[in-house]
């Protein structure tokens, strides 16, 4: 296992989709403003990562990012944001990408639609490895009773002999046989960072012209998972070190997510 450690002070939060399982809630402002305890989204994960170092963090945002420019006081020192204008076609690989002149420094990488403890933050920021994923080993409680968001659609990860993450994505193993849900949370060194946007710039390249073509699990390119590149890199020899949390999060994808949030999160 890699002893790299990579001091990190830049945050990526992917914040461009349209959230329209969280209507009304969406009906006026993006799903990161949304808000569970009275506090939005994106403040909750800002206020996570600033306590543990982390003093900027650059937002990609799309739906409603007039929205996000009129409320960004609310978010504190230290953000800026990328656009993502072609928000309503693509998915979240191609919606990173647009921030990719902020990728080559180490980052902590976060979907907008999350909400965790600064305990996560700081396992994941101690943690030693070049690309670390945060992983729930205690995921198939979280969706018990949750109709609406049901557990096909986790993002599971499985492990190989090493204790490396094999296989990461939705539908990557049988539910039973995975080792944990990836959340949606990682960690990239300045070696994971290049690793990763190499990987990209090559796929963008490939992809060139044939955006409909499919890519790993992924219908097309064009609607590609963050996961997809990451099984990639890992089919290419990456290590990728798991990061295992035991709750201490949850996803707010529907308008039950964030009912139950509401009841739930405590922190």
């Amino acid at each position: 296992r890699s002893e790299v450690n990579d001091d990190v002070k830049k945050a990526v939060i992917v914040a461009a989709g349209m959230g329209k399982r969280l209507a009304p809630h969406t009906a006026t402002m993006p799903k990161c403003l949304v808000p569970v305890r009275g506090k939005p989204l994106i403040r909750r994960q800002l206020d996570a990562f600033r306590a543990h170092g982390v003093t900027e963090a650059v937002v990609v945002r799309g739906y409603k990012a007039e929205v996000l420019e009129r409320r960004s006081a609310e978010l504190g020192a230290g953000v800026r944001f990328v656009d993502n204008p072609d928000y309503e076609r693509n998915n979240v690989l191609l919606s990173l990408f647009h921030a990719e002149a902020e990728l080559g420094t180490p980052f902590l990488l976060s979907y907008a639609d999350i909400v965790f403890t600064k305990e996560v933050v700081g396992s994941l920021v101690a943690a030693r490895g070049d690309i670390c994923l945060v992983v729930d080993r205690d995921f198939a409680a979280v969706y018990e009773g949750r109709t609406e968001h049901p557990l096909t659609e986790a993002e599971v990860v499985s492990l190989d002999a090493k204790g490396n993450v094999a296989a990461v994505g939705k539908r990557a193993v049988p539910v039973a046989d995975a080792h944990g849900e990836f959340i949606g949370l990682a960690k990239f060194s300045k070696a994971g960072a290049a690793a990763f946007t190499s990987a990209w710039r090559e796929l963008a390249r490939d992809y060139d012209g044939r955006m409909d073509a499919p890519f790993q699990r992924a219908m097309s390119f064009r609607n590609a998972y963050l996961t997809d590149l990451l099984q990639l890199l890992i089919d290419q020899g990456v290590t990728l070190s798991p990061v295992e949390i035991h709750g201490q999060w949850r996803e707010i994808d529907t308008v039950q997510d964030l009912a139950r949030a509401e009841e739930t999160v405590d922190w």
